[in-house]
């Protein structure tokens, strides 16, 4: 009796404990600087947070670092008509990145000038009965745990925003684009050298080079604000000036995009020739080395948001950096890796692959290994052979370039309506179910149907047979290609661990190209979608 009423109370006192946690885990909050925070997840990420640690650079911090709601603050300041010039000094009409400074004379200064400036304002604030932030216990600000975070999501300025901005200053690429000479210290415009903010305001403070993260607050948000104060905003938009306007994922979302983004005007070529040329090189274009590539350059650059994707360290050639040795400005990435790698968005075929993951393409793609697909890009797709001579190559590439363009051959369809079964019955497995009617030719005419308006598709698929090799992907291109149980047994074969037998290699090929194309029906857990039973119980003889 004594062991059962034990029993109970551990098994009450193990109820109340857990009821106890999962109300703390519910109901629990923190007022972090006047504001009450739930401790899961919901509602706990802000775009304008930002850490306040600017003394770290004089040793290591006494306390915690300070979590500051830059909007919040923002909107408060507002109320009381004031801006962004409470709390940033001007110089030569340009706000200071920093609170209150210009530059981080020595630790104890940074921290009186915050101590001061904030605890002045709340205590300002205070004094009027607002709503602020903490004036006397230093643990409100500096804490040891805060269960609020950042969501900031990263801005891109992509085709459509240059050209709004282009529109929006009258073609005046000068305020945006300078560059920094070294003679005279100040910065200048150099028409027709335009290039990404990136190229120079790298992601650390560098030589008489501001970070990016710096130089876009400090002239976006100021041109933006300028421009607001002027009154001369179209339609009353000036841009953002909050963290909130760049950086909160649906805001983000509502910025208007253009469709169809005008050329941008540099004098960039419409076709390039690739060439094994460049530092360290004779500019041969032959001499045991591969042939030129031709390449679209007008049309790939609809292609992408940023000139980045390809040119990422500066708009020069490609050549210029990666050399067919390597060199230091080119972090010794050689020609060959720059425009061959897989897995990398900075490389030509690493760029193509990242189409086999549409899903127009993914259902035959996703099946085929890299070097399959390798094989099937033949080297001379890409490195054509020019009837010009090597100087003509040298002397007049985008001639040449163009030329190689125009005779290349897309896609002409596929073998003849005859050549084509239009039906075949898959009976290999019969007995638990009958045979499957597999719709051959409706198959083959919707694979060609989805590829039809790719380019980059129709030049690498040229051969009629081609298409094929989505269910037949180790047999060589013909008319009449093996049928599957050629390759894989009714049964698993031991000895070929990496070949599968023929039931699965069917369900894989099939079903996986049904998920991977998002195809609904039949459903992958359906048996009886492809089949009908049969009744009897054994899966073959």
């Amino acid at each position: 009796m004594e062991m059962q009423t034990l029993k109970k109370i551990k098994e009450l006192t193990a109820t109340v404990m857990v009821t106890a946690l999962l109300l703390i885990f519910m109901f629990s909050s923190s007022i972090v600087d006047g504001r009450q925070i739930k401790s899961t997840t919901e509602g706990c990420c802000r775009p304008d947070v930002l850490i306040i640690d600017s003394a770290k650079i004089f040793g290591d911090l006494e306390r915690q670092p300070v979590l500051f709601f830059h909007d919040k603050h923002t909107d408060a300041l507002e109320k009381k008509d004031k801006d962004c010039r409470t709390c940033h000094l001007s110089e030569k009409d340009r706000l200071s990145p920093k609170f209150k400074r210009f530059n981080d004379a020595g630790r104890q200064e940074v921290m009186d000038i915050y101590h001061s400036g904030c605890m002045g304002c709340h205590t300002e604030m205070y004094a009027e009965k607002d709503k602020t932030g903490p004036v006397e216990i230093c643990g409100e600000c500096h804490r040891d745990k805060v269960k609020v975070q950042s969501s900031r999501q990263p801005m891109g300025f992509d085709q459509s925003l240059h050209f709004r901005h282009l529109k929006a200053t009258g073609d005046k690429c000068e305020r945006c684009h300078h560059e920094y000479d070294e003679k005279t210290k100040k910065l200048f415009y150099a028409e027709g050298k335009e290039g990404t903010c990136r190229y120079c305001h790298m992601a650390e403070a560098e030589k008489n080079r501001i970070p990016m993260r710096v130089a876009s607050h400090l002239f976006c948000i100021d041109c933006h604000r300028k421009t607001r104060a002027s009154g001369k905003a179209k339609n009353k938009i000036a841009g953002p000036v909050k963290c909130a306007g760049c950086h909160d994922f649906d805001k983000q979302q509502l910025i208007k995009k253009v469709k169809d983004v005008p050329r941008i005007k540099r004098k960039q070529p419409d076709v390039v020739l690739i060439r094994a040329a460049g530092k360290g090189t004779s500019g041969k274009t032959s001499g045991g080395q591969m042939n030129p590539v031709p390449m679209d350059h007008k049309a790939h650059e609809k292609y992408n948001d940023t000139c980045r994707a390809c040119h990422h360290e500066s708009l020069d050639s490609c050549s210029e950096c990666h050399t067919l040795a390597g060199t230091k400005e080119g972090k010794d990435v050689k020609l060959e890796r720059a425009m061959h790698q897989i897995g990398t968005t900075k490389s030509c075929i690493g760029c193509h692959e990242l189409r086999y993951g549409d899903k127009k393409c993914a259902g035959c793609h996703a099946f085929i290994q890299n070097g399959q697909k390798q094989s099937k890009l033949s080297c001379f797709r890409c490195h054509m052979e020019s009837l010009q001579p090597d100087t003509e190559a040298v002397q007049q590439p985008e001639a040449v370039a163009s030329g190689l363009l125009g005779s290349r051959k897309a896609l002409a369809g596929t073998y003849a309506d005859e050549d084509i079964p239009e039906k075949i019955i898959i009976g290999e497995l019969i007995y638990e179910y009958e045979p499957v009617g597999f719709p051959h030719k409706k198959i083959i005419d919707s694979l060609l149907q989805n590829i039809k308006d790719s380019q980059l598709t129709n030049y690498f698929h040229s051969e009629k047979g081609v298409i094929c090799q989505a269910c037949h992907h180790n047999s060589p291109i013909s008319k009449k290609p093996p049928r599957c149980v050629s390759c894989h047994g009714k049964t698993f074969d031991e000895a070929n661990l990496l070949r599968p037998g023929l039931q699965a290699a069917y369900h894989r090929q099939c079903m996986g190209c049904h998920k991977e194309m998002s195809i609904e029906k039949p459903k992958s857990t359906e048996c009886n979608d492809c089949h009908k039973a049969t009744g009897k119980s054994r899966l073959y003889d």
